[in-house]
């Protein structure tokens, strides 16, 4: 397998040159970290074999949100805890796309745009959800960011993990949505953009020249939400590619695969070293943003009402798996071996004591 990492180091300084001009703190830090990762400019761990008395030097992960070699037990941790707040209804995906016209707005303008676009969808779901007849105003949903279509072009868009249905107004009653409808995505798209719009106009920003009228929105059953979610955990806390899907780097060319969404089938992609580079680098989030939200019931300070929701519906919870890292063991004796020291920086830490 062929790492990121590994390509970074060898086609940073090219990519500084070419891209330079484009890059902000946040890309710069991030392609640092990568190429750092499980490397000594990461830290050390020092372990101890208390049967045969090896000793032993292992690299810690950056732990960086947009490293695809590590952040595994993140991703995981997320997919568990959006687990727990599964109810036994009907799910949509709902998904809010900006037109391409406005790309480069946003990349200009990201963290402001990110947060919009977020805001306008969340807002346009809450106003359908308020005008139906049959349900109330006390909703739920699940939103995560993404920036990057299939073959990795910069394409921001936000997908909603929706629950058919809503909380009566004294929270006694789970009013659902009959069949497999939601709401109609035209509908959904034609107010979406209004709100996008309204927020443009607030921030003295304004539309670029031939923004289409007719924006893109896409509503989708997923069944009871599981697929769903795991879908969007994918790449939560990593990057957007799997480096599985880096298929070979030759004559400083890379060449690597995407699904292609309506055939359902890979396709290849092949080029210059330190334009892949950038194509994965552009997808870097703002310092501190972040990528995944929970609104309505869902949020983390609705735990009351989600509970007495969970009661309504008769929910019986799994427990949570308790994920553990894997033990380092002895290469000589195969038994566990022990944490005695760490070292960030220039700091030797020994276990359990502070810097």
């Amino acid at each position: 397998m062929i790492s990121l990492a590994s390509i970074a180091q060898k086609y940073q300084q090219a990519l500084l040159e070419k891209y330079g001009y484009k890059m902000q703190n946040t890309h710069r830090h991030a392609l640092k970290q990568i190429i750092a990762c499980h490397t000594a400019q990461a830290g050390a761990m020092l372990y101890h074999c208390d049967d045969c008395h090896l000793t032993a030097t292992l690299f810690p992960s950056c732990g960086h949100r947009h490293c695809p070699a590590c952040q595994h037990k993140a991703n995981n941790d997320w997919l568990d805890k959006q687990r727990q707040k599964l109810l036994p209804v009907d799910y949509y995906l709902v998904g809010f796309t900006l037109p391409y016209q406005l790309r480069s707005f946003v990349w200009h303008h990201q963290k402001w745009a990110y947060q919009a676009l977020l805001k306008a969808a969340k807002e346009t779901l809450n106003s359908f959800f308020k005008k139906d007849k049959k349900l109330g105003d006390i909703t739920g949903y699940i939103a995560v960011l993404h920036t990057h279509a299939r073959n990795l072009d910069f394409h921001p868009h936000v997908h909603f993990v929706v629950p058919a249905g809503t909380l009566n107004k004294n929270k006694t009653m789970w009013l659902s949505k009959a069949g497999k409808y939601l709401f109609y995505a035209d509908n959904l798209a034609k107010v979406f953009r209004g709100k996008f719009i309204e927020q443009m106009c607030k921030a003295h920003y304004y539309l670029p020249a031939k923004t289409p009228k007719e924006w893109n929105v896409d509503c989708e059953y997923v069944g009871k939400g599981d697929g769903a979610l795991t879908y969007l955990a994918r790449y939560l806390y990593r990057s957007v590619i799997s480096e599985n899907n880096i298929l070979s780097i030759d004559n400083d060319q890379v060449i690597f695969r995407y699904k292609e969404s309506k055939s359902k089938q890979y396709q290849n992609i092949k080029e210059p070293a330190v334009d892949f580079l950038w194509r994965v680098l552009q997808h870097v989030l703002p310092k501190g943003f972040r990528r995944a939200r929970n609104y309505g019931f869902l949020h983390g300070n609705a735990k009351a009402t989600l509970q007495r929701l969970q009661l309504i519906l008769k929910v019986i919870l799994k427990p949570t798996p308790i994920r553990r890292k894997n033990a380092v063991c002895c290469p000589q004796c195969k038994t566990e071996m022990q944490l005695y020291m760490m070292r960030i920086g220039s700091h030797l830490i020994k276990v359990g004591t502070t810097i």
